[in-house]
């Protein structure tokens, strides 16, 4: 009786971890976004080599069109892995957008600029 006493309450324990495990979204933060900009990712390449937004915050949406690639933008919290969307506050610069799903052959070339104004 015990044993199946403490297994009801591990498999509780269990149920109760994994519906805290948060959001999917990979947004680490609540930011109302300001902007938003969409990244088309295919086999190894980006749809465009530079993508232009106003500062502020910034939601980036990520489309996988061909294969299955994740985004970071280096400088900033945005982190997407598949399709998704992330929002950060961003000052004007330029950031560097990799790929962090390895992809393939070309996945170490698969690199886009994000130039904040």
């Amino acid at each position: 009786m015990k044993k199946i006493i403490l297994m009801l309450v591990l498999a509780a324990s269990v149920f109760v971890l994994a519906a805290c495990g948060g959001d999917e979204s990979g947004s680490e933060s609540n930011l109302t976004p300001d902007h938003s900009i969409d990244l088309v990712a295919s086999n190894w390449e980006f749809e465009q080599d530079t993508y232009t937004v106003p500062s502020g915050n910034v939601e980036v949406n990520l489309i996988n069109n061909e294969g299955f690639h994740g985004i970071k933008v280096e400088g900033t919290g945005i982190s997407i892995e598949g399709e998704g969307s992330d929002v950060a506050a961003m000052e004007p610069g330029e950031y560097t957008i990799r790929c962090t799903v390895p992809c393939g052959a070309g996945h170490t070339e698969m690199v886009a600029t994000l130039i904040v104004e």
